[in-house]
């Protein structure tokens, strides 16, 4: 069964979303601040952990820091704060979506299952292009043998590259598909990532290929 751990001070919004899981038919685990939430990820493997900013003890953006070290369950932030630079940071500590306060319950669950369908494009295999291997279902990639050190987040937009080879893919849908993230003006966002693939990817880096005007494209 899909467990999902719920990870919020407020015990009001942790019986609401954990009500809305079981109605889904998901497993709930609850932690009502960032500390007691790492120490459940290091005891269990959850497949979806909602994860609140504002916290006491650790704050939602630490916690998520520590939890994906762990392990490198997707995550969805939940915060009052609106500001842009809060999403962004969110996104390149790894987090998979990042919903407002005060929320939709039913809008937050329609977020959960896109995030869980989304492993349906993992699948077991290794895919190599000339000395770049890409370890889908193990989420590592190597150069030459060696294995590179990426962000999740990184290995997320390279995988869904890889799996579009010779696909022309527009920014916007790198941040829907990859990022679950329909918030416009946000292009940077793909652009920093790519930057940071390409260069992590040494002699490889031009199997990323910009398209002019649009986005980018893997060509394998």
């Amino acid at each position: 069964m899909t467990k999902i751990l719920i990870v919020d001070d407020e015990s009001n919004i942790r019986e609401v979303v954990r009500e809305y899981c079981e109605l889904n038919k998901y497993d709930t685990d609850e932690a009502k601040d960032g500390l007691e939430a790492v120490e459940k990820v290091k005891n269990t493997h959850y497949d979806c952990i909602i994860l609140d900013v504002m916290m006491p003890k650790m704050d939602g953006f630490s916690a998520c820091r520590e939890i994906k070290k762990i392990d490198p369950v997707p995550v969805i932030m939940l915060s009052a704060r609106t500001e842009e630079f809060d999403k962004l940071y969110g996104f390149e500590l790894g987090v998979d979506d990042y919903v407002v306060k005060p929320f939709s319950p039913k809008e937050l669950m329609a977020r959960i299952k896109v995030i869980l369908e989304r492993g349906s494009y993992i699948t077991t295999r290794v895919l190599t292009f000339d000395g770049l291997t890409i370890d889908v279902t193990g989420r590592s990639v190597s150069v030459d043998g060696t294995k590179v050190e990426l962000t999740p987040k990184e290995i997320d937009l390279l995988i869904y590259l890889a799996i579009h080879p010779n696909v022309a893919l527009s920014r916007q849908r790198l941040l829907e598909e990859v990022w679950n993230y329909d918030y416009f003006g946000d292009d940077r966002t793909v652009d920093t990532h790519i930057k940071m693939l390409r260069h992590n990817l040494g002699k490889y880096r031009d199997h990323i290929v910009t398209v002019r005007g649009m986005g980018y494209k893997f060509e394998g």
